[in-house]
């Protein structure tokens, strides 16, 4: 017994040390010092980040990870003609990632990829094309043609910034059943009906309309709740829906803001931390920023905890680890990225001396 023991004592210690090292797989613009996507390794016992290896390639702004964490898929934001989602394998004990193929995404500048929880769906949204497109994925994590291509049409108030459509983010619903569309371009949030078996439907089955001018961009869901979470970029709201079966009913607008501002708008990107007690977004602009919200129970409404001042300039893309003790922010116009302690009970973040240079990133990943 006191050797079955001190064996299981010492596979823990090894599983507790082997974990203690996490990827982080970065996306970035190449018209700068940017080269493609860059991995890291993260200590999550110090905080620190140590370049592993680098994929050199165009303009990769956003990636996503594979459910089984195998193949990693990222879009190359280029004009139609030049436009790609890349399928790659990650080899998780030489840290590294092997290109699979790359299919057109049919449609200019694509910004956002997601994959559905089967890990078969991969969905893209064209920014400049006004449309997005799915694609079936291979057995060796390659992806086919795209299956369907949707576009849509309209426009919105802001005749500078909304003369057409413009999606901004395809993110899969928690029961797998819907696939839910930001359109920034025509202020709506369009719900396709999906199957992992046969795809996404023709057409959408429901929309919401949001604020005039308000830019709808990235959507979340609630870990616990039947609640989901929208930033607007060019209100700078967020907008905190209830969820049911693919509709959305709004029941509370907050601004990421700080309070009397009233700089340039540009916010960007919105997480739920893992326990779903708080809520974060990041604000570019003069407020360069990262908002931090309490989620109140049980409707999930938001309470404004604090606006924590960016550490760089360009505050896009952030990430917060899985065990939800750091949040890593992406500072796109200050080529680097910059660490920061969570504390778990009042939502708040402490700058670590903890930050890498890195050339124009705007996408944060994990592999665990």
């Amino acid at each position: 017994m006191k050797n079955l023991l001190a064996s299981i004592l010492f596979l823990l210690l090894a599983l507790k040390g082997f974990s203690q090292t996490q990827y982080l797989l970065v996306g970035t613009y190449t018209q700068g010092k940017g080269e493609g996507i860059y991995v890291y390794k993260f200590d999550q016992k110090s905080g620190k980040l140590t370049q592993h290896s680098k994929v050199v390639t165009n303009n990769p702004s956003y990636l996503e990870v594979s459910p089984d964490q195998k193949f990693v898929y990222a879009v190359h934001e280029e004009p139609k003609d030049q436009a790609q989602v890349s399928a790659y394998a990650f080899d998780k004990t030489k840290g590294t990632l092997r290109l699979i193929n790359q299919q057109p995404t049919n449609g200019a500048h694509p910004c956002y990829v997601s994959v559905d929880k089967t890990g078969k769906w991969v969905a893209v949204g064209n920014y400049s094309g006004g449309s997005f497109s799915v694609y079936h994925v291979n057995a060796d994590g390659g992806l086919q043609p795209a299956a369907k291509t949707i576009r849509h049409y309209g426009w919105g108030a802001d005749k500078k910034r909304q003369g057409s459509p413009h999606v901004h983010s395809t993110v899969f619903s928690p029961d797998n059943k819907f696939l839910i569309v930001q359109d920034l371009g025509v202020d709506k949030i369009f719900t396709y009906a999906f199957s992992a078996d046969t795809g996404v439907s023709d057409s959408a089955i429901a929309f919401t309309a949001t604020s005039a001018g308000s830019g709808p961009r990235h959507l979340v869901f609630h870990p616990r709740k039947d609640i989901a979470y929208l930033m607007e970029e060019m209100s700078g709201d967020i907008v905190t829906f209830r969820y049911n079966t693919g509709r959305f009913n709004p029941i509370q607008n907050v601004s990421a803001l700080p309070e009397d501002y009233n700089g340039d708008i540009g916010s960007a990107d919105i997480h739920v931390s893992p326990d779903g007690k708080f809520v974060y977004g990041s604000n570019r602009g003069q407020s360069n920023d990262i908002a931090i919200f309490r989620t109140e129970d049980p409707t999930g409404m938001l309470r404004h905890v604090a606006n924590e001042p960016a550490q760089g300039t360009g505050t896009r893309n952030f990430t917060i680890h899985p065990s939800g003790n750091y949040l890593l922010a992406a500072y796109q116009t200050s080529d680097k990225i910059v660490v920061y302690k969570r504390n778990k009970k009042t939502g708040t973040l402490t700058l670590l001396q903890q930050s890498v240079e890195v050339g124009n990133p705007v996408c944060l990943k994990w592999i665990q």
